[in-house]
């Protein structure tokens, strides 16, 4: 019975030191008490307000998911769809997310996907206490301020 114990014992000291301290601080998913399922879209949405978080970020989604966006806000009394361009696959203990962005002009793209992961990574592992095994970014567009103002009228070449 000792030889059990101390076969087992190792075990769990070494997953301690491997799950991540906001893991344990927000509990188990299964428990004697029961099991908790967390559904995509609270993962998706986890993430797509975190993506959104960081400055250097314009917007989220390829150019069809825009589209569609941006005429779903002109709809009285419709919401921002927060999990517009994320793609997520989530399991009982682990989750990976895709997200498609849409970079500022002058922003580095390395800096700015490294802070996206650090921030996408936090907040779903101590939103959910899954465990985020990867965050592949794809940047679709840089986003550019428009030059021309709104007071100025467009110069035309004939008259």
């Amino acid at each position: 019975m000792t030889e059990t114990t101390k076969a087992t014992t190792p075990t769990a000291k070494a997953t301690t030191p491997a799950t991540p301290a906001t893991t344990a601080s927000a509990g188990v998913l299964v428990s004697e008490q029961g099991k908790t399922s967390i559904a995509d879209t609270v993962v998706s949405k986890i993430a797509g307000i975190a993506a959104r978080e960081i400055s250097g970020v314009h917007d989220l989604g390829g150019g069809a998911a825009r589209a569609v966006g941006a005429l779903r806000e002109r709809i009285p009394g419709s919401r921002t769809n927060l999990s517009q361009g994320v793609a997520v696959e989530v399991g009982e203990h682990q989750a990976a997310v895709d997200l498609d962005i849409v970079a500022e002009y002058g922003v580095a793209i390395a800096d700015l996907a490294a802070a996206i992961r650090r921030n996408v990574v936090d907040a779903v592992e101590r939103m959910t206490g899954l465990e985020v095994t990867e965050v592949n970014i794809t940047v679709h567009d840089v986003f550019l301020e428009s030059e021309e103002s709104d007071d100025e009228p467009a110069t035309t070449r004939v008259q």
